[in-house]
């Protein structure tokens, strides 16, 4: 480790934004602090574990912003670290969205699951998230059955099977009193607001209809409906009042690891949680800060209010996120707070062993393929793979590991030129394209390239490389005459053998499956944009520049023909969002 004690003395005592570098100059760490010199002193200047002992073994410098406030010191870390995402910052493993109910607010509503929650537009309203899929599908399937709401993502012409089994009011051909529509809206809403009363006195009142008429399969099917009410769809009730609406975080700590709770409340109402384990580094509060911000903006919305625990500072968070945060201190809500410890101890408990397991697994694999290869280290991969049909719509993908485990943020999709009609060209392009953006950008550089191939693909990398004065360590997984991985390759083209019952060889497959899976899923995105094209291209008033704005905005056909009126004149003049509105409802129909 460099002796940073003439640097550090230098350092001002005001807040700022600190960026951590190796030896390459890379930033791989950014943090904030109160007090700069205060902060940075305590890397070099204590015994560190861990994480932080991994990360001040590759400090080669570091660099510093000083800004007027705290506030603006956080501003500037968050900014940072989305631009260069640093390995040793939070990396959110978790990219899932939690779905939510949403009662649509058209002239006619629908209930509905949705995700992406953070491009809705449209007013309406939203319950959730669901942690729980099945509960939240479960929910809108009993709300279809008992409130005969409209079903159709766009009115028909003629009355469809939803109006003539009872679930539909036939809002396509009749005339629907506001009130009869009101007071649907009204019970869903309680309901989903964890009034169950009325929904289970309607399937009461139904299941005995159906019994007295001897209809005892349809019987059968309100009496497990009315049970999911009761059992899989009851939240856990917890005593508090009625409007509460808030997100809870918690933690525990122990050794290396972070484990994360977060409660949601809604309407006094335990909705569901959610958890995660994360490897600490830098003090709990500024840990967690970091987390809350990184999560709320992966996930969606935001909560009315949010409770924190006291090492988080409340008052900065919520200038940042500008929403209520506090801390529970007394009452309930403490109890509550209280709850979510509880509940990250046990998680990290019951994971705990796992996770040692596991990171001494892919340690000992890091090691082993460093050995193999003659390198000091391989803690970040990257990997690429091409994509295409008889030629057509070439496409590439790279996926990046870090420790092995697979960095989602990182990930990169490439569209090939035309031109290129073969995997040796479409390789060369995606290298050539991914590090000589790095160069530019002064962008990180991984500690190995993998590649999906065998002799060819070395050969075009390294000519790549070579062309950008650049040294990156390159090796190829060979399959053998039954298409199954059995050997590295090395950038000297030497065969190194893998014993496919360790545990690099299966991290190494976990990569070569991800980095295809990767390509190929981008290629069938292309290829249905294609389609998709050709399709907008019968539309007047649509051309070149329109299409890629809906391309970009919807990315599928059927997300297109979902949108209402309104979401279409976001993009396009009120004209051509008619024309298209009326295309996208005359297709629905065919």
């Amino acid at each position: 480790m460099k002796d940073f004690k003439e640097k550090l003395a230098l350092v001002p005592t005001k807040p700022g934004s600190y960026q951590m570098k190796d030896k390459d100059g890379i930033i791989i760490y950014v943090g904030k602090a109160k007090n700069l010199q205060r902060r940075l002193r305590s890397y070099f200047t204590r015994t560190v574990y861990g994480k932080t002992k991994m990360l001040v073994e590759n400090i080669d410098d570091f660099d510093y912003i000083v800004t007027s406030s705290e506030l603006e010191s956080l501003i500037l870390e968050i900014t940072l670290i989305k631009k260069y995402d640093p390995k040793y910052n939070i990396l959110l493993k978790d990219d899932k969205s939690y779905p939510y109910i949403e009662l649509t607010n058209e002239k006619y509503p629908r209930v509905r699951i949705v995700r992406n929650v953070k491009r809705k537009k449209v007013k309406s309203h939203l319950f959730g998230p669901y942690p729980n899929t099945y509960a939240a599908r479960k929910t809108v399937e009993i709300i279809n059955k008992i409130y005969p709401l409209r079903k159709c993502e766009h009115l028909k012409d003629a009355p469809c099977l939803y109006y003539h089994i009872g679930e539909c009011l036939g809002y396509c051909f009749k005339k629907i009193p506001q009130d009869t529509i009101d007071n649907m809206n009204k019970d869903i809403i309680s309901f989903l607001r964890g009034d169950s009363e009325k929904v289970e006195m309607i399937l009461t009142e139904k299941m005995e209809e159906a019994s007295n008429a001897m209809n005892y399969e349809r019987a059968l099917e309100y009496k497990n409906m009315l049970n999911d009410v009761k059992i899989t769809l009851k939240k856990q009730k917890i005593d508090l009042n009625r409007g509460y609406n808030f997100d809870m975080i918690n933690f525990y700590r122990d050794k290396n690891y972070l484990s994360i709770v977060i409660f949601f409340v809604r309407d006094g109402l335990l909705f569901g949680r959610d958890k995660d384990i994360e490897k600490t580094l830098d003090e709990e509060g500024e840990e967690l800060t970091e987390y809350i911000i990184k999560y709320y903006d992966k996930k969606g919305l935001l909560p009315n209010e949010l409770y924190v625990p006291e090492c988080v500072d409340s008052e900065l968070l919520s200038e940042f996120l500008n929403i209520k945060v506090k801390v529970a201190y007394r009452g309930k809500i403490k109890s509550l707070s209280n709850l979510a410890i509880e509940n990250a101890k046990t998680n990290l408990k019951n994971n705990e062993k796992e996770l040692i397991k596991d990171e001494e697994k892919r340690l000992e694999a890091e090691k082993e393929l460093a050995s193999l290869l003659h390198l000091s280290k391989v803690e970040r991969i990257e990997s690429f793979d091409n994509s295409h049909l008889f030629g057509t719509y070439y496409v590439g993908g790279m996926v990046v590991f870090d420790n092995f485990l697979p960095n989602k943020n990182l990930y990169r999709k490439y569209k090939i030129s035309e031109g290129v009609k073969d995997d040796i060209g479409a390789m060369r392009e995606v290298i050539y394209r991914r590090y000589f953006r790095s160069l530019m950008d002064g962008d990180y550089v991984p500690d190995l390239i993998v590649l999906d191939g065998g002799v060819s693909q070395i050969n075009v990398c390294k000519e790549v490389l070579n062309s950008l004065h650049m040294n990156i360590p390159v090796c190829g997984l060979v399959k053998d005459d039954k298409h199954r991985t059995n050997h590295l390759l090395n950038e000297n083209l030497e065969l190194i053998e893998i014993d496919s019952h360790s545990n690099l060889f299966l991290y190494l497959s976990k990569i070569q499956e991800e980095v295809h899976r990767y390509a190929i899923t981008y290629h069938r995105t292309i290829k249905a944009q294609g389609l998709l094209k050709s399709t907008l291209d019968m539309v007047p008033g649509i051309g070149e520049k329109r299409k890629k704005d809906l391309i970009r905005h919807f990315g599928s056909f059927k997300k297109m023909k979902e949108a209402s009126k309104e979401e279409l004149l976001d993009i396009l003049p009120k004209d051509v969002a008619e024309n298209l509105y009326n295309f996208l409802k005359s297709s629905s129909n065919n």
